[in-house]
């Protein structure tokens, strides 16, 4: 039996049936790994207790114990989100080797309900880029063509999850970087919205942008596992004081009256035509069954990626000036003075897109720079957030695509970051309104490759936007190819 060929949500029903037990998941996925890992490398540091784990799990199941329903399912990190006693990297030369001495919020959940833990993911390092290239352990294959990048930063989340190497996975998405690589590897991914998940522990890159958020194989999955993670948390001064439903127990297939906004901006000549023609069809299929499609306009989009990378940079900049080799994390071994060792240490261990976007913040966030960059650019995301917000009062939701293309050859972008940085239009305008996001699979490309759908709502509006994507999901039949 192929175990980790199943859902979450398949694998909760069958350990309470007794059909299997947690330590047969977990040796299925560490067979798994064995097996593909070679190939996809999505993962850089796994658990050695994961066994050991399990079986604890199993113990309280035998023992009658009410347990949360994703007890005893294995999922795999981002590693950004801290894990006290295992190595946590962002994929960088300058945290190579930290251990933290604490867990991150959703780390505290995950354990607490008795999910497994099986490592830390591969991404981006310190979650910056778009195809997980920029890693210091090497870089992540997609899993439906190894020569194509699997999206980024949480490149590794959406590999191990569609490869079998875990049933479910944690990511962070600053301006897409849960949803784009889910659309590239044929995943679901959420970023919700902005406050509704403790960003304590998560590793900084934009703390104003910054969102834990799950990559799942289904709607399913991804609804259970956000509302496990989800909850005020008095160590975020931005966590939200809201109650949460239990939104893997309210999906329901209902589209009937729903009012779908398509925004042309996101339908322009800078969308591959298969992917405007599957995302097309998605639209016209929740209106066969009941929706009301209106076409509305979103002039701002086009300020988002220049508003965006201004504000991430600059506050990037700000977050890592703590990685000087005096606290923790890498130092170089040869210096002259201390400030020779700052520069010496930070040349060495930050890779090249990390040292790229510290300059430009830096640059945004200079005397004589800051009204002519950094102060625009808020004022443009504040323009964007009100947009949004006048537009859901005459829809209920927003699709668009998730990226203008498919997933692209490895190292094509390489000597041309510029061209990666124009494609984050789709994703970067809900990072930067702070709504929430979801990206669901519409249908493949003509070489094979995944091509995702974006959802939008307004904020705290996770449990609608789940339910349109779970209708979607259980009309088209999901994507059926078999994975690697």
């Amino acid at each position: 039996m192929s175990l980790y060929k199943k859902s979450g949500a398949e694998l909760s029903k069958m350990l309470r049936r007794k059909e299997c037990s947690s330590v047969e998941i977990c040796k299925s996925i560490l067979q798994r790994i064995d097996f593909i890992e070679n190939k996809t490398n999505a993962y850089i540091t796994i658990c050695n207790d994961i066994l050991q784990q399990a079986e604890k799990v199993d113990n309280k199941l035998s023992a009658g114990e009410e347990l949360h329903p994703l007890a005893g399912i294995p999922i795999a990190l981002k590693d950004n989100i801290s894990t006290k006693g295992i190595r946590t990297t962002c994929a960088s030369k300058m945290l190579k080797d930290y251990i933290p001495p604490y867990d991150a919020y959703v780390t505290t959940k995950l354990k607490n309900a008795g999910v497994i833990i099986t490592g830390k993911l591969n991404m981006d390092e310190f979650a910056m880029g778009s195809s997980t290239e920029t890693s210091f352990f090497g870089k992540t294959s997609n899993p439906y063509n190894k020569d194509f990048v699997p999206g980024g930063s949480s490149g590794g989340c959406a590999a191990a999850v569609v490869s079998g190497e875990a049933i479910m996975s944690l990511g962070s998405d600053t301006g897409g970087s849960v949803r784009q690589p889910a659309a590239f590897c044929g995943a679901v991914g959420l970023k919700p919205t902005y406050g509704s998940v403790s960003r304590y522990g998560l590793i900084a890159f934009a703390s104003s942008l910054d969102q834990i958020g799950p990559i799942c194989r289904d709607v399913k999955d991804t609804a259970m596992l956000y509302s496990l993670i989800c909850g005020h948390d008095k160590m975020d001064a931005t966590s939200a004081f809201r109650e949460y439903t239990d939104f893997g127990s309210h999906l329901y297939n209902n589209v009937h009256g729903l009012r779908i906004g398509v925004p042309c901006e996101y339908f322009g000549n800078e969308i591959d035509d298969e992917v405007k023609e599957s995302v097309i069809q998605a639209i016209n299929l929740f209106k066969k069954y009941g929706a009301d499609i209106k076409s509305i306009s979103l002039p701002n989009t086009k300020y988002a990626v220049n508003a965006y990378y201004i504000i991430s940079s600059a506050e990037a900049s700000s977050n890592l000036a703590r990685y000087d080799g005096v606290r923790f994390g890498y130092r170089s071994e040869e210096y002259e003075s201390l400030s020779d060792m700052y520069a010496k240490t930070r040349s060495k261990g930050f890779g090249r897109e990390v040292k790229y976007r510290i300059m430009l913040g830096t640059f945004a966030l200079c005397s004589g720079y800051y009204d002519e960059y950094y102060q625009k650019a808020i004022n443009i995301r504040n323009a964007i957030r009100n947009e949004f917000i006048q537009c859901f009062t005459e829809c209920d939701v927003i699709i668009t695509p998730t990226y203008p293309s498919t997933a692209f050859r490895a190292y094509k972008h390489k000597n041309n970051v510029t061209k990666l940085y124009t494609n984050d239009f789709c994703t970067v305008p809900a990072s930067l309104a702070g709504i929430p996001a979801i990206s669901v699979p519409c249908g493949y490309s003509s070489e094979g490759l995944p091509i995702g759908m974006q959802i939008m709502g307004n904020h705290f509006s996770e449990e609608l936007l789940l339910n349109t994507a779970y209708t979607y999901e259980t009309l088209s039949g999901g994507l059926k190819n078999e994975r690697i």
